[in-house]
């Protein structure tokens, strides 16, 4: 992210996990060298916006908002991103539901686009949703944020709040919406230990308020964290090159935690009582 070096130099101040001057030194050390390290940014030529699945298929506009994720910074092609993984499922009528396969009449033409801004904060979701209702109305809207909130030190009821807020905005709109949680930090192997500890602590506290915002909301919620981060902390290819975005390898394992809400909202899948 391109605002690492802020980020993570704030992370370091929760000396209290240290519990020593030694330790908050480790912290600070830890943090230095984190951001001195250099980051994946956004591919210039990685314009996210593709349609996916046959012309005589029902259509389905899928809008992605958000932070870095939403934007697929790690990969270089549409295909291996969130999204792309995620159109490309439901272009095959997939649902993510165990036992199912694809289904006669599921299957979607699925125009994918996305809003997102690397180094967004829930805070910046407002002009987010405002730019995704411009022109014809998003079927279903997966918002990817909260790690920028956890690393600059936001409070987890705060970006919850604005988090909130543009759900239910986009709701009131008439738009489906699942939010992915702050992804587990702790998996990010770019942040030594024991910053690394510290910072995935923030995320889940970020990720807990988030999930009770979006229900308040009437969003769809997927814990990132909780569902995926075993498998990220247990395969170093899940992670890009930077060892902190996701590969494509990692994207696919969050499209296919996220595929059943999205097909869910979608309507790709009868809705659960």
């Amino acid at each position: 992210m391109s605002s690492m070096a802020r980020k993570l130099g704030k992370a370091a101040v929760i000396t209290l996990v240290a519990g020593t001057v030694g330790g908050a030194a480790l912290l600070a050390a830890e943090a230095v060298i984190a951001r001195t390290r250099r980051y994946a940014k956004p591919e210039l030529g990685l314009a996210l916006r593709t349609t996916v699945g046959g012309e005589t298929l029902p259509p389905l506009r899928l809008v992605l908002l958000g932070d870095s994720a939403a934007l697929g910074v790690g990969v270089d092609r549409v295909v291996d991103t969130v999204g792309g993984q995620l159109a490309t499922l439901l272009a095959a009528g997939e649902s993510g539901e165990p036992g199912q396969g694809p289904r006669r009449g599921s299957a979607r033409q699925v125009a994918l686009s996305s809003v997102g801004v690397a180094g967004s904060r829930s805070s910046d979701l407002a002009t987010q949703v405002a730019r995704c209702l411009l022109g014809d109305r998003p079927d279903v809207a997966v918002i990817l944020v909260g790690g920028n909130d956890a690393i600059t030190l936001r409070r987890p009821s705060d970006a919850a709040a604005y988090l909130g807020a543009a759900v239910r905005r986009l709701r009131e709109s008439g738009v489906e919406v699942v939010v992915g949680t702050c992804p587990d930090l702790g998996a990010a192997r770019a942040i030594a230990p024991p910053l690394r500890q510290v910072v995935g602590w923030l995320g889940r506290r970020v990720s807990r308020a988030q999930v009770r915002a979006v229900h308040a909301a009437g969003g769809a919620v997927v814990d990132l964290a909780l569902e995926t981060g075993p498998v990220f902390r247990a395969d170093p290819n899940t992670l890009s090159a930077d060892r902190y975005h996701p590969s494509a390898d990692g994207y696919r394992v969050w499209a296919y935690a996220l595929l059943p809400a999205v097909a869910h909202a979608a309507g790709v899948t009868p809705r659960l009582p």
